[in-house]
């Protein structure tokens, strides 16, 4: 059975800017540059002062026609009493399975405050949210690929299975970040190494940053300044 990080394995991360977790990612050169995270079809929908770290729960969904099993969407609890109680901050990984993702929101308001009380952090889906006020209200993290002023026949078709949200795969255990920036999945035998790493790059990113706004710079001094560490540039 897989472990889950530490808490303060998740507070550390939380310190950390999705492109700084992102850096670190690519600096251990265990997947292609150009995958694992979040493409620009879908965008972060609020203003939290810190990122969104947490282990994803997938979910399948469709909005534009009604499910096999009629009824009014708050009327069915079947995907939320399946998910068990858990110690660690979790994020809902959501793929709109319509051709054209968005006919309506599953999450609103409503289902907003119960997956808050639930334990989760965050909500990521390529299809839509609605009442973006709430999420601001009660400190939970959204992106989606658009908003909607409505549920329209929003069900839930598939819980648990990997899905695919903005180019992204995303597994159900898989641990996530987010900010303004995109969303990163972290291989699961990097979470522990990422935090060090990411502010070992970031201070040289500020080392170099400090050099280009001094008295001193020159590119020829600027070559000296990068040329130590090539390879994470």
């Amino acid at each position: 059975m897989k472990k889950n990080p530490s808490d303060s394995i998740f507070t550390e991360l939380g310190k950390l800017s999705t492109c700084a977790v992102s850096n670190a990612i690519d600096s251990f050169r265990v997947r292609m540059l150009n995958v694992g995270f979040t493409g620009p079809s879908v965008i972060c929908r609020t203003d939290a002062p810190a990122p969104m770290v947490g282990i994803a729960l997938t979910m399948r969904v469709r909005s534009s026609d009604p499910s096999m099993k009629p009824s009014f969407y708050l009327a069915n609890p079947d995907w939320w009493e399946r998910v068990e109680e858990a110690t660690f901050p979790r994020v809902l990984v959501i793929e709109d399975m319509d051709a054209h993702p968005g006919k309506g929101s599953l999450v609103g308001p409503v289902h907003a405050c119960i997956i808050k009380a639930l334990g989760f952090v965050g909500v990521v889906t390529s299809g839509a949210i609605r009442a973006t006020a709430k999420f601001n209200e009660i400190g939970l993290h959204a992106f989606s690929g658009n908003i909607s002023p409505s549920h329209a026949y929003s069900h839930v078709v598939e819980l648990g299975t990997p899905v695919e949200v903005a180019g992204m795969r995303f597994e159900t255990g898989q641990v996530i970040h987010g900010d303004r920036d995109g969303v990163v999945g972290i291989p699961a035998d990097l979470v522990a190494l990422v935090p060090a790493a990411a502010r070992s790059l970031s201070e040289r990113e500020r080392t170099i940053c400090r050099f280009c706004g001094s008295a001193d710079f020159t590119r020829a001094r600027l070559r000296d300044v990068i040329t130590p560490d090539k390879s994470r540039a």
